[in-house]
């Protein structure tokens, strides 16, 4: 799943179309993101499609289409943005999701991260935090923390996207999606949450942190370890 190639376009494929909002005045200037990493600024953004030829032609497109598509757009809603299209390339028959196959095959660093052997894990990890995300454990300082599943889930949810702000309406509405109107847990309940699983976290309890007025975010920290495995669900799914 190493190869990539650049896809190419036909003269005069179908064209997605944005929608204007006449009603809307130009916004100038807006305001910079929330939860960005100190020192950094956004600079473009890649969207992994999932779609092998077969089921694009049963939708009645390809591939080479859609990029064409997509680029028009862009061109359309910013002239001076710069595009990039690559067709990711895999084994005939190879099995997993596409859209999983398709970061796997261009190297984003998360999906590469799972993919890597797993180190074995000692019963006693000395010294700092270690956390097993396939395996479901943590140990503090050589200990195993005595989390609950609604802690680990929480600290597993920040830990895949470290060093994003999470807020509170997604953190419930993810960690709690099956749940009925009656059962899902407040905002505010996350706090207490939040609050648990820092008191057992201990002197390393600053991993979690608080991003007032906004949510949560996990930060890795020099006495941290992350262990990923085959068992470590993809950002996107959970």
């Amino acid at each position: 799943m190493s190869t990539s190639a650049l896809l190419s376009a036909p003269a005069a494929p179908r064209h997605l179309r944005a929608v204007e909002d006449i009603a809307t005045p130009p916004v100038t200037e807006r305001p910079a993101p929330k939860g960005l990493p100190a020192g950094t600024a956004p600079r473009g953004f890649a969207l992994y499609v999932g779609l092998d030829e077969l089921k694009a032609a049963a939708d009645g497109v390809s591939l080479s289409v859609i990029v064409d598509a997509l680029r028009r757009t862009i061109a359309e809603l910013a002239p001076s943005a710069e595009t990039h299209a690559t067709v990711a390339l895999a084994p005939v028959g190879a099995g997993g999701r596409d859209v999983d196959v398709v970061r796997l095959a261009l190297h984003e660093p998360a999906a590469v991260a799972r993919t890597k052997p797993e180190e074995p894990l000692e019963e006693h990890v000395p010294g700092g935090v270690t956390i097993d995300i396939s395996r479901r454990r943590v140990h503090i300082d050589g200990e195993t923390a005595s989390l609950t599943f609604k802690e680990f889930e929480l600290l597993q949810y920040l830990v895949l996207r470290e060093g994003s702000t999470i807020e509170r309406t997604e953190l419930v509405s993810s960690l709690w999606s099956h749940a009925d109107g009656d059962d899902a847990p407040g905002e505010r309940t996350i706090d207490v949450h939040v609050r648990r699983l820092r008191s057992k976290l201990g002197r390393y309890e600053d991993i979690v942190r608080t991003v007032r007025g906004i949510g949560y975010r996990f930060d890795r920290h020099a006495d941290v370890v992350i262990r990923y495995g085959h068992g470590t669900p993809s950002p996107d799914r959970f």
